[in-house]
């Protein structure tokens, strides 16, 4: 298979040139140049928000591509044009963050979606997902598979949700746990993402599918304590109402990376279908397995997770972690 990443050196894209590479197939990874691709994969530069960016890409063929791209959607449209007939199928990495939120619980892909963005508009993320969706389906039609993802955590996470639960649970002491603690969550570890999306190239899979855990393949208790085991941490979790949480001002998902309260955006984030996926084959490894790995993956690069720069640091000041626990 001769597969060709657009954004193959950090996180989902880098996890999908591993899979790939770890199959025996012939992995192109067209990037910035601003990260060390994978050892085994061909090289191409070149700057998709940028003039003649694309030149790189003029020559070749692949049986497929797969496509990171997460800002204004023009760059999709014009790579999917320029590729047309010298690529067999084309996966788009996309996001539940299409069907607007909040959403219905429970809602599949066929739930509506947001308004697509225009060529050039990329602030709103969900519009600039649904625009790069409606490019690649321009030019392959069912040939276009879109990987809507939901909440992606594992190794070479460059959001800081997992790694920021990870260093602070691992630092000891009284923790502000968010309750209640058999809050499910439901999410991607990148590896298994990578897996699914590789299988379903391979099958010629078109159309949406949303990817992401079954609601509740781990809660937050089973999450909080497996950082508690994998770091040998003396952490204390001080299990705390969302009311509480709510009243001091603490921001959910931002300041408490990964955990939303029972409420709209919980139901939105974390109460998914995720029927079609599975029914193609998707299998979520334990999360203590997840856990483990993006412990052992921070350690072996000081403790400390690369950040995207478009995205904001997350995490709870010390001092209201303090304030909130009387301490």
């Amino acid at each position: 298979m001769r597969l060709l990443v657009l954004g193959g050196t950090e996180f989902v894209g880098r996890a999908i040139v591993e899979d790939a590479l770890a199959r025996g197939w012939d992995v192109t990874v067209f990037h910035r140049g601003r990260h060390e691709a994978p050892v085994g994969a061909r090289v191409l530069h070149g700057d998709r928000a940028e003039e003649g960016g694309l030149t790189a890409l003029e020559t070749g063929e692949w049986d497929a591509v797969v496509d990171t791209w997460s800002d204004a959607p023009g760059a999709v449209a014009a790579t999917a044009r320029l590729l047309d007939g010298r690529v067999g199928h084309y996966t788009y990495v996309s996001s539940r963050s299409v069907h607007g939120m909040p959403s219905a619980p429970g809602a599949d892909e066929t739930a509506p979606t947001v308004k697509p963005a225009l060529a050039d508009e990329g602030e709103d993320y969900a519009r600039a997902k649904r625009g790069g969706e409606v490019a690649a389906e321009e030019v392959f039609g069912e040939r276009a598979l879109f990987v809507r993802a939901g909440l992606i955590l594992g190794p070479y996470e460059n959001i800081g949700r997992l790694p920021w639960w990870l260093n602070r649970i691992a630092r000891g002491g009284p923790v502000l746990a968010p309750g209640p603690r058999d809050l499910p969550l439901q999410y991607i570890d990148v590896r298994d993402l990578a897996a699914w999306t590789l299988d379903a190239v391979e099958k010629g899979l078109g159309g949406p599918y949303n990817l992401v855990s079954p609601s509740g393949h781990a809660t937050m208790v089973e999450l909080l304590e497996a950082c508690r085991e994998v770091t040998g941490s003396d952490a204390e979790f001080r299990w705390t109402d969302p009311q509480v949480i709510e009243a001091e001002g603490i921001r959910p998902w931002m300041e408490l990376p990964v955990w939303l309260p029972p409420g709209e955006m919980h139901e939105s984030l974390h109460q998914g279908n995720v029927d079609r996926a599975l029914a193609t084959g998707l299998r979520s490894r334990p999360v203590i397995e997840t856990v483990a790995d993006t412990w052992a993956w921070l350690r072996s690069i000081g403790g400390e997770a690369p950040q995207r720069p478009d995205r904001r640091s997350l995490g709870l000041d010390p001092e209201v972690e303090r304030r909130v626990l009387g301490l």
